[in-house]
């Protein structure tokens, strides 16, 4: 939900909030005016009765019956409305409704005295809610006159009232047929009118307004699509707005100097890591060779001496086997340097292929068995733990990723003790395909595992197995490049004593195992 929108949304909301509020006050003015329309008129017709008859009370003694049908007559006109004749305590003494009330029965007095002395006095109190005899569980607008017997003492209190009560009788058709022509319709199509073009205007005001936001939306949106090489030539000029002297505007600004910042210094980065991997890659190269050729000169003076007994040929073949053990150590270093950096390259480019990864564990698994028989640990390739699921397709690198299970097999049976056990297995894990390689060795300190993948990483630990490709941290930092290469990830799950489980996940590929391709594993191809 984007900002525009919820603005407009809020905007649209509070114009029909505003309506209905409208539309409401009309609806209590107009009850209101109803109420104070009938005050007036009930106020009027008291006036005109006890104006033309003072004696109420006393026609009320001498002929009940009679009082009672004039009272009807005087209401006969009015069927919403009924007289009462109240005692001065508030004792109902006659009614013209049709309601059979008991003996006694009285009303609220207050609003009485409130009708009569609103009356009396003129005041524009608006009308008097009252009781109405007939409906007790609902108010009605009352009048009421006071009604004094003639004494010659006149001022004495009110001996009764004279009570009228109007009640809410349902508007007939014509009513409101009146109030629609008269309200519902002009005044509903003019408010609803003047909402909708303020509702307009203020849409075209946020539009305006959020227009700047939207193409630093759109800029920032463009840059993490195509990424900074592309983005930043051209989002300056073309995506950004103007800037101007407002806030937008000042974002503006603050963002198009961010971006030349970034660029110089994505640039700059771009340049430092060319070079960083190209000196890499000349090092490789140049020490190859030279570290090539000194192995070979020393294997062969190795040779030589392997026939001769003596104390000090014995002290030299010791001297010779270390000088040949750190030389091929160097080279393998430097031939991981070199690969990594190769790796590293942004032209680098996968020969990916469709194949049965558990038939590549199959032959890395006969590759390694001498090594594992000589070290005195078993090596073993496990099918998955489902027989009848389908074979672990994977569009692969076969080289790269041999070379990825291969380190991962060779750290295994480094740091594994005698008499235990190293399994490769490989299964379908729904989209995608496992390939583990566990073993029963010394296992890896919880503090050294997040950084097991890191490059030049070294444990603390001797049986850390970062420490392959020569004892200097390429090795598994490969493993993971080769993963991330195939859009995969790889894992590690180990504790001390109880063993290591690295486990590499890839994509899985379409198809079944019969469009796969067999591997063909060189027996000569090493760990590194």
């Amino acid at each position: 939900m984007t900002v525009r929108f919820k603005l407009a949304a809020t905007i649209v909301a509070t114009g029909f909030i505003t309506l209905l509020a409208v539309v409401a006050c009309v609806l209590y003015a107009f009850m209101r005016f109803e109420h104070e329309t009938t005050f007036q008129r009930a106020n009027a017709f008291l006036a005109r009765v006890t104006a033309n008859y003072d004696d109420l009370l006393d026609l009320q003694q001498r002929q009940p019956e009679e009082f009672r049908t004039w009272l009807r007559g005087l209401v006969l006109y009015e069927p919403d409305t009924q007289l009462y004749l109240l005692a001065g305590d508030g004792t109902v003494i006659v009614s013209t409704g049709e309601a059979k009330l008991p003996p006694g029965f009285k009303v609220a007095l207050g609003p009485v005295q409130v009708a009569a002395e609103a009356a009396r006095t003129g005041d524009s109190i608006g009308y008097v809610m009252g009781d109405d005899p007939e409906r007790m569980d609902e108010n009605a607008v009352i009048a009421a006159r006071p009604i004094r017997r003639a004494v010659i003492r006149n001022d004495e209190g009110a001996s009764g009232w004279l009570y009228l009560v109007c009640h809410k009788a349902d508007l007939p058709a014509s009513r409101w047929e009146a109030l629609r022509r008269s309200f519902a319709l002009p005044a509903l199509v003019l408010i609803g009118a003047i909402v909708a073009l303020t509702t307009l205007f203020a849409a075209l005001v946020i539009a305006a307004v959020t227009r700047p936001l939207r193409q630093l939306t759109e800029a920032v949106s463009a840059l993490s699509a195509r990424g900074l090489d592309e983005g930043l030539a051209e989002a300056p000029a073309r995506l950004l707005p103007p800037a101007g002297r407002d806030e937008f505007g000042q974002l503006t600004g603050a963002f198009s100097m961010m971006l030349e910042t970034l660029r110089r210094q994505w640039s700059a980065l771009r340049r430092l890591d060319h070079f960083r991997r190209e000196g890499v890659s000349n090092l490789s190269h140049d020490l190859r060779s030279p570290l090539t050729a000194t192995a070979a000169c020393l294997e062969t003076l190795e040779g030589r001496w392997s026939s001769t007994d003596t104390g000090a040929a014995a002290e030299d073949r010791r001297l010779l086997g270390m000088a040949l053990r750190n030389t091929r150590n160097a080279a393998r270093l430097v031939q991981s340097l070199g690969d990594l950096a190769q790796l590293d390259e942004p032209e680098f480019r996968l020969a990916r292929a469709p194949i049965d990864l558990g038939e590549l564990l199959d032959d890395i698994g006969l590759r390694f068995g001498p090594k594992a028989a000589e070290a005195g640990v078993a090596l073993a390739v496990v099918p998955g733990v489902d027989s009848g699921a389908p074979p672990p397709v994977a569009s692969v690198d076969i080289e790269l990723f041999e070379r990825a299970v291969a380190n991962l097999v060779d750290n295994a049976l480094k740091f594994c003790p005698r008499g235990a056990r190293v399994t490769l297995a490989a299964e379908v894990a729904g989209d995608a395909v496992e390939v583990r390689v566990a073993d029963t060795g010394p296992g890896i300190a919880e503090a050294d595992q997040p950084h097991l993948f890191d490059r030049h990483y070294q444990s603390r630990q001797s049986v850390a197995p970062a420490t392959g490709e020569g004892g200097k941290g390429l090795g598994l930092a490969i493993v993971k490049r080769i993963a991330e290469l195939h859009g995969g990830a790889v894992s590690v799950r180990s504790a001390p004593g109880q063993g290591t489980c690295v486990t590499l996940r890839l994509p899985r590929a379409p198809g079944d195992a019969a469009a796969a391709q067999s591997p063909t594993v060189a027996p000569g191809n090493g760990a590194g």
